[in-house]
């Protein structure tokens, strides 16, 4: 069986490191934003080419706090629109509920699955403060469009990369000035992935950077005194020591992805086939190798029949969740033809670091003859 992510080989190679650090976090006896936390985000802030970093519990609390920060500082407040496309991973949408702001879903380009500039402004109200860019399977937003949209509106941009650790454009990192802040996660499949939960905000706005060190932490800077209703969404000191090993890996990670995204473009060769867009620069990170077919079922259950295993992201847009079903947002019955389109005829390939040359032989090899 090829796995669609083998996790075990991936963390293999650090095994020993991963024990000696477990023995130091133990030896320092300090458990909870300690050195590996302060260590790991002043690697990442330079790593991204940002001013501030700030370790969070996961990559949805980033995005909360983001949202809850500009809330705090008066740049956003409850009730007011958030755009974000209609086929994001439902945590980006929930994240924005969670900040008491409404989501405002606008369609994605067919190509590239991301949010389609084009068709923004139609949706922007008086209400409209923010746009959420999410750059999804490891792919950048058009980033350039969707700025100039904002700038022209007032709005602030934030990005959601959680799944496009590394992702440059113009030899730009993604939070290099393309927004105001990024989200990013580090759940265990990610690009950059710890051995549990873990998330991170960059930023280059002190006093967002500020305002978001406290809410992480109960709202509070110094301890005892709570200057905000905050959460307790602290990157762990032991997860932060794995992302410190991890880290420096990630650039060549992610060329071993486009190396097999490369193969698997220029090889696979079958009308049946829909394989994703990309120009061929560094503007993907391939988190994920999605291709499309009208004959999804049927093609994944031929791949596991021939032990190649697939995963769907995702089986059900977001808009047709039954947790949107209520009165107050009432999306079951709204249409996004193009989302539902992905939706039903999207299929992840097997992709990541560790497949071999002749697990990606076989996965052309067998696909190419369905």
């Amino acid at each position: 069986m090829i796995p669609f992510l083998d996790l075990k080989k991936i963390n293999e190679p650090y095994e020993t490191a991963f024990q000696e650090k477990l023995k130091l976090v133990l030896e320092n006896g300090w458990y909870i934003l300690g050195k590996e936390v302060e260590t790991f985000e002043k690697a990442f802030a330079q790593y991204c080419e940002s001013k501030y970093c700030i370790g969070v519990g996961n990559g949805f609390d980033a995005l909360v706090l983001i949202f809850k920060g500009y809330i705090e500082l008066g740049r956003l407040k409850k009730g007011d629109e958030v755009i974000v496309p209609a086929n994001t991973y439902i945590a980006s949408i929930l994240a924005i509920l969670q900040a008491d702001l409404i989501p405002v879903l606008v369609e994605p380009r067919l190509e590239t699955y991301n949010i389609n500039p084009d068709l923004i402004e139609e949706k922007i109200t008086s209400r409209t403060k923010a746009i959420l860019a999410v750059h999804l399977y490891g792919q950048l937003a058009e980033m350039e469009a969707i700025n100039e949209i904002a700038e022209k509106h007032h709005l602030i941009v934030v990005e959601d990369c959680a799944q496009s650790h590394g992702v440059i454009n113009n030899q730009q990192l993604t939070n290099n000035n393309l927004s105001s802040a990024q989200a990013y996660s580090f759940y265990p499949g990610k690009n950059l992935g710890c051995l549990g939960d873990g998330g991170t905000i960059t930023t280059n706005d002190e006093a967002l950077a500020e305002v978001l060190f406290s809410l992480r932490n109960y709202g509070s800077e110094k301890k005892y005194h709570n200057e905000y209703i905050g959460i307790n969404s602290r990157l762990d000191e032991l997860q932060a020591g794995f992302l410190n090993l991890k880290l420096p890996n990630l650039d060549s990670d992610n060329e071993k992805r486009r190396t097999i995204a490369k193969r698997y473009l220029a090889e696979i060769k079958n009308n049946k086939i829909i394989l994703p867009f990309w120009d061929f620069s560094s503007n993907h990170v391939f988190h994920l190798f999605v291709i499309r077919t009208e004959n999804r079922e049927k093609l994944q259950e031929y791949l596991a029949q021939n032990k190649i295993q697939t995963v769907i992201h995702y089986p059900i847009p977001p808009h047709q969740q039954k947790a949107f079903s209520s009165e107050s947002l009432g999306w079951n019955n709204l249409s996004f033809p193009i989302t539902e389109k992905i939706h039903k005829e999207v299929l992840s390939l097997p992709m990541s670091p560790v497949l071999t040359e002749s697990e990606v032989d076989y996965v052309i090899k067998i696909i190419n003859e369905f």
